[in-house]
């Protein structure tokens, strides 16, 4: 594989993000339009999931980002760098429900981080095979 000169960097599809900003839209007006009580709560619920899931896909974007230094991850708390030596990444492969779920998992020194293909918007396979090959 070949390594790249800058930085390679893997977020959350902006389709996706875009889809949940719609629906938290619909779902806004569909609570204003809802008449009765018990169904404003289950709609409210629903909008401040919507809200709450499509915001942090904005606001952590991008999600993961590697370079010849190391990987730096963005979450809500900011982001966090880890130098290569620091960090363990490896690939791991769960059945839930009838089907096989990758999860790449990014050990470090103090902290586990989970990414999947929703966080990452690829296979996570694919993002490990780029960091060993970056990682050298």
């Amino acid at each position: 594989m070949d390594v790249p000169n800058g930085p390679l960097r893997w977020t959350t599809p902006i389709g996706l993000v875009t889809c949940g900003w719609v629906l938290a839209a619909a779902a806004a007006l569909w609570w204003l339009f809802a008449e009765a009580a018990v169904d404003r709560l289950f709609i409210g619920v629903l909008l401040l999931a919507l809200v709450a899931v499509s915001a942090h896909a904005s606001i952590c974007r991008p999600r993961l980002q590697a370079d010849r230094d190391g990987i730096t991850v963005r979450g809500l708390r900011g982001a966090r760098h880890w130098p290569w030596p620091a960090i363990a990444v490896r690939v791991r492969c769960d059945r839930r429900f009838g089907r096989t779920v990758q999860i790449l998992e990014l050990d470090a020194e103090t902290e586990l981080v989970l990414l999947t293909r929703l966080d990452l918007g690829a296979d996570p396979q694919d993002v490990a095979d780029a960091l060993s090959a970056l990682r050298g």
